[in-house]
Order: C-alpha cells, then structure tokens, then sequence
C-alpha cells in the first residue's frame, strides 16, 4: 500500500457504502458493499491469508475511493448498479455464480410465490435484480414479509405455520382473494424496484380516499401497509435521503462541466427505438436518478406512427411523454441517434429548458460500440474508459435492452394471433 492511499484510508468512515478499489492507471478494478466501510476496506491489506486471487487483486490496487449510503440495503441496490455500470475485471475474475441472484415472482400464476434463482427466464415470472449478495436481499424480503405477507413455495392450499404467524396472506383461510394478493405483491414489486417514496404517497391517498368513501375495509389495509413501511425503512433499505451522494459520482460531475449545467442531472432518461421492418415497433423510456436506474420509472409505448420511420418514431415516443406532467421532468434527455436524431427533438425539449445528447453508434449496437456523444452538432469521441463514457453506455444499452424485451412481446403475441 502506497503512503498517500495509506493516509486516505485514515479517513474511511464507519458507515455503510460502497468502495471502489483502482489501479494505478485511474482504472475501477473492483466494487464491493460493505456494512461498515471502515472495517471492510481495510480488511483488504491486513496481513490475513487470502486466496490467490484476492492477493492479486490487491497487488494491483493503488487507490480507493467510496460512497457513503444509509443502510446495508442502499449498499446492496448501489454495488449492483456500479458493477453494471463498469464491469470491473475483478467482479468478473472473482465472482461466484452462486452469489449473484434474482428474485422471482411468479406473477403468471393464479396464486404466486416469490423464490430466488440465478438464471431467469422467460417464463411469464416478473425477476427484480440481479443482486451480488443473496443473504442480504434475502435479509430485507423477510423483513417485507411482515407488511407484504407472501408465499415462498406453489400454493396448494393448505395451512401452515406461517399462515398463524401471518406471513402468507392467508387465502388458505378466506383472509385475503387471490386477487388482493397480486395487488399486495405489485406494491411489494414496487418497493423493491426504488417507487418506494411514490408508494407511500399512494397508500396514504387511498387510506383517506377508502375512508372517505366508507370503505373502512381497504383504509384499514392501506394504514396498516403504511405505518408498517414506515416503520421498516429505518431497519431495512431505503431511507428519506437521496440513494446516493450525487455529488461523489463522477460521471455526474462530468456531465454538468461538458454541458454547462449549473448542477449535476439527478434525473436523466434514456430512450431507443425497435422494430423489425416497421412491424411491432415500440419505445422505450429507462430512468436514472442520481446515477442509478429507477426501474419503477421506466415507461414503454407502443408506437403508433410509422415504425419503420426512427426518426417520426422517437419525435412519437418523446411527444408522448412530455404530456404526462405527473412524472418528473428529466435534467438531461439521451437518445440513440445521431445529430439528426438530436436536433428532431431539440424544438420539443428547448422550450422546457431539456438538454439533449445523442449516442452515435453507426450501426454498432455490441458492448464495444465506441461512445461518440452529439451535442447540438458536435461530434465528441469519448474515451471509452471514463465515467461520463461508462455512463452514458450503461443507460443507452438499458434503453436498447428494454425496448427489445417489449418488441419481442408483441412480436410473440402477434404471432398467436
């Protein structure tokens, strides 16, 4: 350990975060999540027997830096997002298989249970993740189970202690229809997905709307969910305060200082176009706040203008969205195009005060496409290595991911037809 890393180190706080360890080049070679950040960084260079392949990892690092999160969990949702982001070499080198997990709802089902797997599939079930730490995410969704009652094996109805314990919602025993339960489970989905503030909002509208019209039954339901959540932000998750400090993500800080922004975008949204010769052809709209996807922001929309026109497409597709004023507006819009992409949305976006970039691919859609951002009509070749470049790569390839998910449903249903 070199002297300067030896002194920052003085300075690791023991609070919950996320640490990333780089070597001499400026390279991010590893992310990790630690309950205590002081604890957990420093345990790296104790002379402690490691196996071969952690003392190389640590033969190689020159310095570290981290984020500061609330709580074990935010570590958890924050480790994930980074190693998406930057695809360290040493997640890759070091990772067991076995550790890197989803959790799966088998919404399809007459009666769902929730369970774990590492490989999903496309089975109808709704997956959350992936999460690099099974046992803690496991930790927090018996910690919801107490406000969300589900099952965790097939229903077959049949009584059980976790039905007297209530820990099933109980339709065994006519406590709630199948019904209410997938209901219960969309706002678990939520929760678990980063809608929690917009949760909580919802359950205190329909507490006093369901009391307000009599339904003293839904009120009481819609109480207990609240308080309950309430209660359980302060030992599991998800906190008041922002996911993380914005002002400690790099990408951020660049993306203010290339555009000229008076502070770092918190909210940018991310947009592609798919289609297969005009046929099928949808939107998609990825969420990312503070440097982080919100999936419960994500939005879709089935295109209902030319789909073999790109260009007619995503002027649709951000038309359409710039109506819903219940959403949050972006602080900085990117598309999946070039200038002519850019400057079709700019009249629509100017009058808003929007920024808007474009990912010129030229066709390259692969994980090495290089990043070749437009603003206004300048072409800027980004290194590929950077933050702002990482970035803007990890929401453009959310964005093509989750619109080729969508296309490749209605081109499925269409084909029952």
């Amino acid at each position: 350990m070199n002297e300067a890393l030896k002194q920052k180190l003085k300075k690791l706080p023991a609070s919950p975060g996320v640490y990333f360890h780089k070597n001499a080049a400026g390279e991010i070679i590893y992310v990790g999540k630690a309950a205590v950040l002081k604890n957990r960084v420093r345990q790296y260079f104790q002379n402690t027997v490691k196996d071969p392949k952690t003392t190389a990892l640590v033969s190689e690092i020159f310095d570290t830096d981290w984020i500061v999160v609330d709580t074990e969990m935010d570590a958890l949702f924050l480790e994930s997002e980074m190693i998406k982001r930057y695809m360290p070499k040493w997640n890759i080198l070091l990772r067991d298989d076995k550790t890197v997990s989803y959790v799966r709802i088998s919404m399809q089902d007459g009666v769902p249970y929730i369970s774990f797997t590492r490989t999903p599939v496309d089975d109808g079930a709704k997956y959350v993740g992936p999460f690099y730490g099974k046992v803690a995410v496991e930790k927090a969704l018996r910690t919801l189970r107490r406000v969300f009652p589900y099952y965790t094996k097939p229903y077959n109805g049949k009584k059980t202690l976790d039905t007297d314990l209530g820990l099933t919602p109980g339709i065994e025993v006519g406590r709630l229809t199948p019904a209410d339960y997938k209901r219960n489970l969309r706002k678990l989905i939520k929760y678990l997905e980063g809608g929690r503030d917009k949760l909580l909002k919802e359950l205190e509208k329909t507490m006093k709307d369901a009391a307000s019209s009599g339904d003293f039954e839904l009120a009481a339901e819609a109480r207990d969910q609240l308080f309950g959540l309430q209660e359980l932000k302060k030992k599991i998750v998800f906190s008041d305060k922002e996911f993380l400090d914005i002002s400690s993500d790099q990408a951020l800080l660049e993306l203010q200082k290339l555009l000229g922004l008076s502070k770092p975008p918190k909210r940018i949204e991310g947009y592609d176009i798919s289609h297969q010769s005009g046929e099928n052809a949808v939107g998609s709209m990825v969420v990312f706040i503070n440097g982080a996807s919100a999936r419960s922001e994500y939005r879709k929309f089935k295109l209902r203008s030319s789909g073999a026109d790109d260009l007619k497409s995503m002027k649709e597709v951000i038309s359409r969205r710039l109506k819903h004023r219940e959403w949050d507006l972006p602080d900085l819009i990117i598309l999946d195009g070039g200038v002519t992409q850019v400057n079709a949305i700019l009249p629509l976006v100017e009058p808003l005060g929007i920024p808007v970039i474009g990912r010129d691919k030229s066709g390259n859609h692969s994980k090495s496409a290089e990043v070749n951002i437009i603003i206004d009509t300048r072409i800027i070749k980004l290194d590929r290595t950077s933050h702002i470049a990482r970035l803007i790569a990890r929401i453009d390839e959310e964005a093509h991911r989750f619109a080729i998910t969508y296309h490749s449903l209605l081109k499925r249903k269409s084909m029952l037809k």
